[in-house]
């Protein structure tokens, strides 16, 4: 008998696991009572929005996600096997019912797994007696990225109406422990805060729009705005990308992106981006909307004529960003300071920081920014901090 046959006990599973680790694929067919068919976490009486009737079959649907991206799906499957198998042989319980203190359990174990020979060992193959889950002891880099990516397994489930809740998001601070070392952090706040970019938003509605000239500078400089902090683009994508790059696909609109490194991607259109391209559309006298064949550029030299370089875009932004922070000096030097350091790269990281503020999943905001790690996306969440911040303003002198 195999482990996970359907007629084998929950006592001699745990006993097989316990003699030697088995592998993400080795834990497919456990017994009722540690595969999450019935989960204490389970969400019952929703659509369920995946084809999964218990924690292994939810996790294939989560890597699926992945499948387009090798090293990713293996970096992946490798935490969500560690967590399922510790969940299984440690904690004698399905993954779908780990509860907040199981979690914080889990990170302890992470920096220690225990029993070390049964946990540890030299690389192998998957299927070879040798094959263990660590090679030893995880450094605090690694223990970060492992919960980064467990978080995101989680928030998955419950998007999807598989789990309840995400106990891993109850632990206090948790942020704190999924983000780089803070000065590694603070080394890439590159980003406006939220009443800084609010000012910039209005200095850029009141430019002057009195000549032809001024009207046309205007235009240009509202789209890139709106298109810089809406799609977090990088500035060569801006330079580099035709109209036909934004098409409708299944009655929504994308923009279709050739990115860093040749990669394909696409990231939403939301209503407001539309609306400030059928705009600039307009003022350039096109069609509210590109066609499929349109290959013109997507940002214009002011007489609209002809595209505008990466390097041009970028002195357009610094151009921006410095003349309003000429005109917030005199009523905020602090601000003033930070606006004028921004550029082009500064609002991709705020179009990212904004939308962890405003409730965005971590899933989705890898996504629309297309970091090749979840960790990198994580390094933009400020959402606990302020938190915190604002909790602790209570304490008085």
């Amino acid at each position: 008998m195999t482990v996970g046959d359907p007629a084998e006990s929950f006592s001699t599973t745990l006993k097989r696991l316990t003699a030697r680790p088995a592998p993400l694929e080795g834990l497919s067919q456990l017994p009722a009572a540690l595969d999450g068919s019935h989960g204490d976490n389970r969400h019952y009486g929703g659509i369920c929005q995946i084809n999964a009737d218990n924690d292994f079959q939810a996790i294939q649907c989560w890597l699926a996600e992945f499948e387009d991206s090798p090293q990713t799906y293996r970096n992946y499957r490798k935490e969500a096997e560690r967590l399922l198998l510790w969940a299984v042989r440690q904690q004698g319980k399905p993954l779908s019912s780990l509860l907040r203190e199981d979690f914080q359990a889990y990170r302890a174990f992470l920096a220690d797994p225990q029993p070390s020979d049964y946990w540890c060992g030299p690389r192998a193959e998957r299927y070879s007696p040798a094959w263990k889950p660590f090679k030893g002891p995880l450094g605090g880099s690694s223990q970060r990225q492992a919960l980064i990516v467990v978080n995101a397994l989680l928030s998955y489930l419950v998007d999807a109406g598989y789990l309840t809740g995400n106990p891993l998001s109850l632990i206090r601070r948790r942020n704190r422990e999924l983000k780089p070392d803070t000065q590694e952090a603070m080394a890439l706040e590159r980003f406006l805060d939220q009443e800084t970019w609010l000012y910039l938003k209005q200095y850029i509605a009141e430019l002057p729009q009195e000549t032809p000239r001024q009207i046309a500078h205007f235009e240009r400089v509202r789209f890139l705005f709106y298109f810089l902090y809406l799609l977090a683009p990088r500035v060569s994508e801006v330079a580099n990308h035709t109209m036909n790059s934004f098409r409708e696909y299944r009655g929504r609109w994308w923009w279709f992106v050739l990115g860093k490194g040749g990669k394909k991607a696409k990231v939403p259109v939301t209503d407001e981006m539309l609306d400030a391209l059928v705009r600039y559309r307009r003022f350039l006298q096109l069609e509210d909307l590109p066609a499929e064949d349109e290959e013109g550029p997507l940002l214009r030299s002011l007489k609209g004529t002809k595209g505008i370089s990466a390097n041009m875009i970028y002195r357009v932004v610094k151009t921006t960003v410095a003349e309003a922070a000429d005109s917030l000096e005199a009523t905020s030097a602090h601000r003033a300071a930070k606006l004028r350091k921004a550029s082009t790269h500064w609002f991709r990281h705020t179009a990212v920081t904004h939308g962890d503020d405003a409730g965005i999943g971590l899933k989705y905001l890898n996504r629309s920014a297309r970091h090749d790690k979840l960790e990198t996306t994580a390094i933009y969440q400020h959402a606990e901090d302020d938190l915190w911040h604002e909790e602790w303003q209570r304490h008085r002198y």
